[in-house]
Protein backbone atom coordinates (compact mmCIF):
# COMPACT_ATOMS: atom_id res chain seq x y z
CA UNK A 1 0.00 0.00 0.00
CA UNK A 2 1.54 3.21 -0.92
CA UNK A 3 1.49 6.63 1.12
CA UNK A 4 -1.26 8.17 -0.34
CA UNK A 5 -3.34 5.25 -0.19
CA UNK A 6 -3.10 4.62 3.56
CA UNK A 7 -3.57 8.15 4.29
CA UNK A 8 -6.76 7.76 2.59
CA UNK A 9 -7.51 4.64 4.22
CA UNK A 10 -7.08 5.88 7.65
CA UNK A 11 -9.38 8.84 6.73
CA UNK A 12 -12.10 6.71 5.42
CA UNK A 13 -12.09 4.77 8.65
CA UNK A 14 -12.26 7.75 10.59
CA UNK A 15 -14.76 9.88 9.08
CA UNK A 16 -17.01 6.52 8.68
CA UNK A 17 -16.33 5.88 12.65
CA UNK A 18 -16.72 9.80 13.14
CA UNK A 19 -20.49 9.62 11.26
CA UNK A 20 -21.81 6.49 13.52
CA UNK A 21 -21.22 8.49 16.73
CA UNK A 22 -25.05 9.74 18.03
CA UNK A 23 -24.86 13.66 17.98
CA UNK A 24 -21.97 14.44 15.79
CA UNK A 25 -22.26 17.77 13.52
CA UNK A 26 -18.55 18.58 12.82
CA UNK A 27 -16.06 16.68 11.76
CA UNK A 28 -12.24 17.75 11.64
CA UNK A 29 -9.95 15.78 9.85
CA UNK A 30 -6.25 17.11 10.46
CA UNK A 31 -3.53 15.27 8.33
CA UNK A 32 -0.20 15.86 7.49
CA UNK A 33 -0.66 14.61 3.65
CA UNK A 34 -3.47 17.34 2.58
CA UNK A 35 -2.20 16.69 -1.04
CA UNK A 36 -3.68 12.82 -0.20
CA UNK A 37 -7.22 14.62 1.12
CA UNK A 38 -7.37 16.56 -2.06
CA UNK A 39 -7.96 13.39 -3.78
CA UNK A 40 -11.03 13.15 -2.35
CA UNK A 41 -12.30 15.99 -4.62
CA UNK A 42 -10.66 14.92 -7.50
CA UNK A 43 -13.42 13.58 -9.77
CA UNK A 44 -10.89 12.52 -12.38
CA UNK A 45 -9.60 8.83 -12.95
CA UNK A 46 -7.23 8.12 -10.75
CA UNK A 47 -5.70 5.28 -8.79
CA UNK A 48 -7.63 6.04 -5.38
CA UNK A 49 -10.78 5.77 -6.32
CA UNK A 50 -11.35 2.61 -4.11
CA UNK A 51 -11.22 5.03 -0.89
CA UNK A 52 -12.18 8.41 -1.86
CA UNK A 53 -15.56 7.37 -3.59
CA UNK A 54 -16.65 5.48 -0.53
CA UNK A 55 -15.24 8.52 1.82
CA UNK A 56 -17.50 11.05 -0.32
CA UNK A 57 -20.63 8.72 0.03
CA UNK A 58 -20.04 9.04 3.60
CA UNK A 59 -19.74 13.25 3.47
CA UNK A 60 -22.64 13.33 1.32
CA UNK A 61 -24.54 11.10 3.77
CA UNK A 62 -23.00 13.07 6.63
CA UNK A 63 -23.97 16.60 5.69
CA UNK A 64 -26.91 16.06 3.98
CA UNK A 65 -28.59 14.71 7.37
CA UNK A 66 -28.45 18.43 8.86
CA UNK A 67 -27.56 21.73 8.22
CA UNK A 68 -25.54 22.17 10.88
CA UNK A 69 -22.87 19.13 9.41
CA UNK A 70 -19.65 20.39 8.12
CA UNK A 71 -16.68 18.59 7.80
CA UNK A 72 -13.51 20.60 8.16
CA UNK A 73 -9.73 19.09 6.77
CA UNK A 74 -6.77 20.52 8.45
CA UNK A 75 -3.02 20.83 7.16
CA UNK A 76 -0.71 20.06 10.38
CA UNK A 77 2.63 19.03 8.50
CA UNK A 78 5.03 16.43 10.87
CA UNK A 79 7.55 19.60 11.37
CA UNK A 80 4.62 21.19 12.89
CA UNK A 81 5.04 19.31 16.37
CA UNK A 82 1.52 19.47 16.97
CA UNK A 83 0.58 16.88 20.19
CA UNK A 84 -2.69 15.41 19.78
CA UNK A 85 -0.95 14.49 15.99
CA UNK A 86 1.93 13.55 17.23
CA UNK A 87 0.02 10.99 19.89
CA UNK A 88 -1.83 10.17 17.28
CA UNK A 89 0.90 9.11 14.77
CA UNK A 90 2.43 7.30 17.87
CA UNK A 91 -0.24 5.35 18.16
CA UNK A 92 -1.32 4.15 14.94
CA UNK A 93 2.35 3.08 14.50
CA UNK A 94 2.52 1.02 17.16
CA UNK A 95 -0.62 -0.71 16.34
CA UNK A 96 -0.50 -3.89 14.79
CA UNK A 97 -3.06 -5.20 13.19
CA UNK A 98 -3.79 -8.73 13.90
CA UNK A 99 -5.11 -9.57 10.44
CA UNK A 100 -4.20 -8.03 6.99
CA UNK A 101 -6.65 -8.44 4.20
CA UNK A 102 -5.83 -6.53 0.67
CA UNK A 103 -7.95 -6.96 -2.60
CA UNK A 104 -4.59 -7.52 -4.29
CA UNK A 105 -1.12 -8.16 -3.69
CA UNK A 106 0.26 -5.54 -6.07
CA UNK A 107 -0.61 -1.51 -6.43
CA UNK A 108 -2.70 0.00 -8.87
CA UNK A 109 0.29 1.66 -10.31
CA UNK A 110 2.33 -1.22 -10.91
CA UNK A 111 -0.65 -3.72 -12.37
CA UNK A 112 -1.04 -0.27 -14.60
CA UNK A 113 2.81 -0.55 -15.53
CA UNK A 114 2.80 -3.75 -16.11
CA UNK A 115 -0.41 -3.80 -18.54
CA UNK A 116 1.34 -0.76 -20.52
CA UNK A 117 4.73 -2.62 -20.25
CA UNK A 118 2.78 -6.01 -21.71
CA UNK A 119 1.03 -3.55 -24.75
CA UNK A 120 4.35 -2.24 -25.73
CA UNK A 121 6.07 -5.37 -25.86
CA UNK A 122 3.09 -6.78 -28.09
CA UNK A 123 3.38 -3.75 -30.44
CA UNK A 124 7.27 -4.03 -30.62
CA UNK A 125 6.49 -7.85 -31.74
CA UNK A 126 3.69 -6.74 -34.51
CA UNK A 127 6.50 -3.93 -35.75
CA UNK A 128 8.60 -6.00 -36.59
CA UNK A 129 6.54 -8.08 -38.28
CA UNK A 130 6.22 -6.74 -42.15
CA UNK A 131 2.59 -8.31 -43.00
CA UNK A 132 1.50 -6.30 -39.57
CA UNK A 133 3.10 -2.66 -40.60
CA UNK A 134 3.35 -2.78 -44.25
CA UNK A 135 6.07 -3.61 -46.69
CA UNK A 136 6.52 -0.51 -47.57
CA UNK A 137 6.95 1.06 -44.35
CA UNK A 138 10.12 3.79 -44.22
CA UNK A 139 12.57 2.39 -40.60
CA UNK A 140 13.66 5.50 -39.66
CA UNK A 141 16.18 5.82 -36.98
CA UNK A 142 17.20 8.63 -33.96
CA UNK A 143 20.32 10.14 -34.09
CA UNK A 144 21.97 7.58 -32.56
CA UNK A 145 20.95 5.37 -34.94
CA UNK A 146 18.62 2.91 -33.23
CA UNK A 147 15.78 2.16 -35.41
CA UNK A 148 12.68 3.96 -34.18
CA UNK A 149 10.16 1.36 -32.25
CA UNK A 150 6.60 2.24 -30.69
CA UNK A 151 6.26 3.97 -27.62
CA UNK A 152 3.59 5.52 -25.43
CA UNK A 153 5.84 7.55 -22.80
CA UNK A 154 6.76 11.53 -23.89
CA UNK A 155 4.44 11.99 -26.81
CA UNK A 156 5.22 8.56 -28.31
CA UNK A 157 8.24 8.09 -30.94
CA UNK A 158 6.94 10.10 -33.95
CA UNK A 159 4.28 12.27 -32.88
CA UNK A 160 6.12 14.35 -30.45
CA UNK A 161 8.43 15.56 -33.79
CA UNK A 162 5.92 17.22 -36.02
CA UNK A 163 5.79 19.91 -33.77
CA UNK A 164 1.79 20.15 -32.95
CA UNK A 165 1.57 20.58 -36.72
CA UNK A 166 -1.17 18.41 -38.37
CA UNK A 167 -0.56 19.30 -41.86
CA UNK A 168 3.49 17.98 -41.29
CA UNK A 169 2.05 14.60 -39.16
CA UNK A 170 0.08 14.34 -42.24
CA UNK A 171 2.70 14.09 -45.07
CA UNK A 172 4.82 12.65 -42.87
CA UNK A 173 2.72 9.52 -42.24
CA UNK A 174 2.16 9.67 -45.76
CA UNK A 175 5.85 9.46 -46.89
CA UNK A 176 6.21 6.85 -43.92
CA UNK A 177 3.75 4.71 -44.90
CA UNK A 178 4.70 5.04 -48.70
CA UNK A 179 0.33 5.96 -49.01
CA UNK A 180 1.00 8.63 -50.60
CA UNK A 181 0.04 10.41 -54.21
CA UNK A 182 3.23 9.22 -56.23
CA UNK A 183 3.22 7.52 -59.36
CA UNK A 184 4.40 4.42 -57.16
CA UNK A 185 1.26 5.08 -55.44
CA UNK A 186 -1.11 5.17 -58.49
CA UNK A 187 0.83 1.96 -60.62
CA UNK A 188 -0.38 0.03 -57.10
CA UNK A 189 -4.17 1.28 -56.56
CA UNK A 190 -4.64 3.29 -59.74
CA UNK A 191 -2.51 1.96 -62.89
CA UNK A 192 -4.41 4.22 -65.62
CA UNK A 193 -2.71 7.23 -63.39
CA UNK A 194 -0.02 8.44 -64.40
CA UNK A 195 3.52 7.24 -62.68
CA UNK A 196 6.01 9.44 -63.77
CA UNK A 197 7.64 12.29 -62.17
CA UNK A 198 7.10 15.70 -63.90
CA UNK A 199 10.26 16.40 -63.44
CA UNK A 200 11.19 14.88 -66.82
CA UNK A 201 8.24 13.11 -67.84
CA UNK A 202 10.48 9.47 -68.02
CA UNK A 203 11.60 8.71 -64.16
CA UNK A 204 9.28 6.52 -62.41
CA UNK A 205 8.15 8.50 -59.57
CA UNK A 206 8.79 6.68 -56.12
CA UNK A 207 9.55 7.92 -52.65
CA UNK A 208 13.05 7.51 -52.91
CA UNK A 209 13.04 9.72 -56.27
CA UNK A 210 11.22 12.64 -54.32
CA UNK A 211 13.54 12.29 -51.18
CA UNK A 212 16.69 12.39 -52.90
CA UNK A 213 16.82 12.58 -56.67
CA UNK A 214 13.86 14.70 -57.63
CA UNK A 215 15.02 18.67 -58.95
CA UNK A 216 11.47 20.14 -58.19
CA UNK A 217 12.44 19.64 -54.55
CA UNK A 218 14.67 21.59 -51.97
CA UNK A 219 18.01 19.68 -51.62
CA UNK A 220 20.20 22.48 -49.99
CA UNK A 221 20.63 20.72 -47.00
CA UNK A 222 23.06 18.54 -48.39
CA UNK A 223 22.74 15.81 -45.46
CA UNK A 224 21.72 12.35 -46.44
CA UNK A 225 20.62 9.58 -44.05
CA UNK A 226 17.62 7.77 -42.49
CA UNK A 227 16.67 10.20 -39.37
CA UNK A 228 13.39 10.89 -38.79
CA UNK A 229 14.84 14.13 -38.17
CA UNK A 230 16.61 14.40 -41.73
CA UNK A 231 13.39 13.33 -43.43
CA UNK A 232 11.17 15.86 -41.34
CA UNK A 233 13.34 18.46 -42.54
CA UNK A 234 12.82 17.36 -46.38
CA UNK A 235 9.16 17.83 -45.70
CA UNK A 236 9.75 21.51 -43.92
CA UNK A 237 11.70 22.62 -46.73
CA UNK A 238 9.22 21.43 -49.15
CA UNK A 239 5.42 21.75 -48.35
CA UNK A 240 4.79 20.56 -51.28
CA UNK A 241 5.92 16.76 -51.03
CA UNK A 242 3.90 14.50 -50.30
CA UNK A 243 1.17 16.53 -50.79
CA UNK A 244 -2.47 16.23 -52.63
CA UNK A 245 -2.68 19.06 -55.35
CA UNK A 246 -6.04 20.13 -54.02
CA UNK A 247 -3.89 21.23 -50.51
CA UNK A 248 -0.70 23.31 -51.81
CA UNK A 249 -1.20 26.75 -51.69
Amino acid sequence: MTTTEAELFAIRCGISYAISVPGTHTINVVTDSIHAAMRIFDYSRHPYQYHTIPILKDIHSFVSHHPDCHIIFWDCPSKAEWPPHLRADTDSKQQVPSFYHFPCKTSWDFCRKEECDSLVNLWKMYFQATDWKGRQFLDLTDDKGAIIEPAYTKGGAWLKNFQNSPSLCARATRMITNYAPTGEYRQRFFPNKPRNCPCDKTTFETREHIIFNCPLYDKSWRLIDNTLKFHLTFLELNPRAFCFQDNIS
